[in-house]
């Protein structure tokens, strides 16, 4: 109810936390609460500036510390696409935003694995990417 904006961003990071266990049942039942915090934060403040900056903040740290794969990154795209296309006000910005941490997620699974990489080039080049 009125009350779901008081668990923005605190619940962000816990949140993400579960959508990653590689589970797909889970995280098809559970990334849809992104798009209900995104809505519920737009309908308060016409953005979901507080929602887009912890969830990039706390997908880094997630995926950097081993959690997340391909499979994820696809259900992530997939599911919150469906939802901002069929809202009439977060359709345009829904999308920048699921491109945005698709892009940066596609960065982050590459560093994660280029890190063991012997080759300095490789993990510098990786590394100015996700930059």
């Amino acid at each position: 109810g009125q009350h779901k904006i008081k668990f923005i961003p605190e619940m962000v990071g816990p949140i993400l936390e579960m959508t990653l266990i590689p589970e797909t049942e889970l995280r098809k039942a559970t990334i849809p609460i992104f798009f209900d915090m995104m809505q519920c934060e737009f309908h308060f403040t016409r953005s979901f500036q507080m929602f887009e900056n912890e969830i990039i903040t706390k997908l880094d740290h997630e995926v950097e510390g081993g959690r997340g794969d391909e499979q994820y990154k696809v259900l992530f795209d997939k599911i919150l696409l469906e939802h901002c296309r069929k809202h009439k006000y977060l359709a345009k910005s829904g999308e920048t935003f699921v491109k945005l941490v698709v892009r940066l997620m596609e960065r982050l699974l590459d560093y994660r694995t280029i890190m063991h990489d012997e080759n300095k080039e490789n993990r510098m080049s990786c590394t100015v990417n996700v930059l």
